[in-house]
């Protein structure tokens, strides 16, 4: 609890917290746009066949005779007739015009410019043969996510949370607006795999930095709170995306708000808790009284000092925080559990989820209608999912919410194709019961790893109330202390038997 006092001393939840927060949090507005970009900037309109350069409509009877026909009566996506069909086939002949003979789109495709005048499919034809590559694209940008939340979140361990999001927001303002300018589909891929390492990071360390500088009663509304500003980016792409059809446009105004970020990134203070850790003090105190300064605490900060901090920290500093590594998820007992139950929530939360929100074309309404309901589903759950939070615990709320996401996903799965509706609705209640699961997730993982390796669900301990750890010692001693509460549980049974067997009890 010692460095929650100190907190607390230098101002709590003051100007400084509001102020930094806020800014920090910002930039996830614009985290939807780029995480479900493609559906709308990889949209696949209405398209067919183009007739080779030679056909003659006037003679062969216009663009209908060259296009087949499939169950529905649609014209074929990825087939037209070798030579155009200008009649009934005769049940007799051999004719390549009578049997209706097909072949690939050798000459490409035409496209339905109407929703979506511009898209990368339409650009370069990832369409058929090729549908394959538009799927490719969204990969990539999910190993970046990967790559990013390995590579930055070590290096937010080693240098900081502060220089690392300087990074990363200078690295998401430039590649995005390269990939806005790619002149082919590899280099467009090689630029948003890029976005997708600084954009995990941002995430990550939004959260690690404004959990890090505030008091423990404050923690589950902000992670709350920055939950719902992901929200409304959903709602902000609906919009964006309607008014800015064309995919380079769509890119580029998304990308370059990250330059403004950027910018303003320079005033941001880093995380005392983090200078703590690192064995810092002199920068731990020196960023203490700058915010107890700005928090109109000036008095409270004169009073802290190098012998204030080292009598409060003192359980820190002789824990040998220097030796702790990555390599402590491994090597660690208590470490090794979490890491291995968190991973696991997290790939059940992210795979679920991005499977249901990056194919909103497969749901036969509005791409944008359904967008902008996918993201009002997320203003109750959320609300819902704070409630259980902060009342019952974070470990119910990940179970329930995971659980419900689950039987709604399940269920889906042996509804009838034309029930539309019926498929659209568990579609929409399991994305909201999966937004809860993943506000909770990230302010789980905020508070269970250590400040030393922070930045990497039945059987995960409950952190209602619960100081974050600052080392892997505070995480071992967290794990032991119900074991041996238990233990001397049974040490005080014995005697209480023993005088009840004498008693003929």
């Amino acid at each position: 609890m010692a460095f929650n006092d100190l907190l607390q001393q230098v101002g709590g939840v003051g100007r400084f917290q509001q102020i930094q927060v806020t800014l920090v949090v910002l930039p996830l507005l614009l985290m939807a746009s780029h995480n479900t970009l493609q559906n709308f900037t990889a949209a696949i309109p209405t398209h067919h066949c183009r007739p080779p350069a030679e056909a003659n409509f006037s003679q062969d009877g216009g663009l209908e005779a060259w296009l087949p026909r499939d169950g529905q009566g649609q014209p074929e996506s990825c087939l037209r007739f070798t030579v155009p069909r200008r009649g009934p086939p005769f049940p007799n002949s051999t004719d390549a015009n009578s049997t209706g003979a097909t072949e690939p789109c050798t000459n490409g495709w035409i496209y339905d410019n109407s929703t979506f005048p511009s898209t990368i499919v339409t650009e370069w034809d990832l369409v058929c043969s090729n549908r394959a590559l538009r799927q490719l694209a969204q990969s990539l940008y999910m190993v970046g996510v990967l790559l990013g939340a390995m590579v930055f979140g070590y290096l937010a361990d080693r240098l900081g949370r502060r220089k690392v999001l300087i990074l990363n927001y200078l690295q998401t303002a430039v590649s995005g607006t390269c990939a806005a300018f790619a002149p082919n589909f590899p280099v467009y891929c090689a630029f948003r795999l890029l976005s997708g390492m600084s954009l995990a990071s941002i995430a990550l360390n939004c959260m690690t930095l404004s959990l890090e500088w505030l008091p423990i009663h404050t923690r589950a509304c902000v992670g709350t709170l920055i939950g719902y500003v992901y929200s409304l980016g959903q709602f902000l792409l609906a919009g964006v995306a309607y008014a800015v059809p064309h995919w380079r446009h769509l890119q580029l105004l998304v990308s370059v708000p990250f330059f403004a970020f950027f910018i303003y990134s320079w005033f941001f203070i880093e995380s005392a808790r983090w200078h703590s850790s690192s064995g810092r003090l002199d920068l731990t105190l020196k960023t203490l009284q700058r915010v107890a300064w700005i928090n109109g605490k000036r008095e409270e900060g004169t009073k802290l000092s190098m012998e204030v901090l080292r009598a409060s920290l003192q359980k820190e500093l002789t824990m040998g925080k220097g030796q702790a590594s990555a390599l402590e998820l491994l090597r660690c007992p208590a470490l090794r559990h979490l890491f291995l139950c968190l991973s696991m929530l997290w790939f059940a939360t992210s795979f679920a989820y991005y499977g249901l929100v990056m194919d909103l074309q497969g749901f036969g309404v509005s791409i944008y209608l359904i967008q902008v309901i996918f993201g009002a589903v997320d203003l109750p759950a959320k609300l819902v999912g704070f409630l259980v939070i902060n009342s019952l615990g974070r470990r119910p709320a990940q179970m329930a919410s995971l659980l419900l996401a689950g039987i709604c996903i399940l269920v889906n799965g042996v509804i009838p194709q034309d029930q539309s509706m019926v498929r659209t609705s568990l579609a929409v209640l399991g994305k909201g019961c999966l937004a809860t699961s993943f506000n909770c997730i990230f302010l789980y993982t905020g508070e269970l790893y250590p400040t030393v390796i922070r930045a990497v669900t039945a059987l995960l301990p409950e952190t209602l109330g619960q100081p974050l750890p600052d080392t892997v010692q505070d995480m071992e001693s967290r794990r032991g202390k119900p074991r041996r509460q238990q233990q001397d549980q049974q040490k005080q049974m014995v005697p209480l038997q023993a005088s009840a067997r004498e008693n003929g009890l």
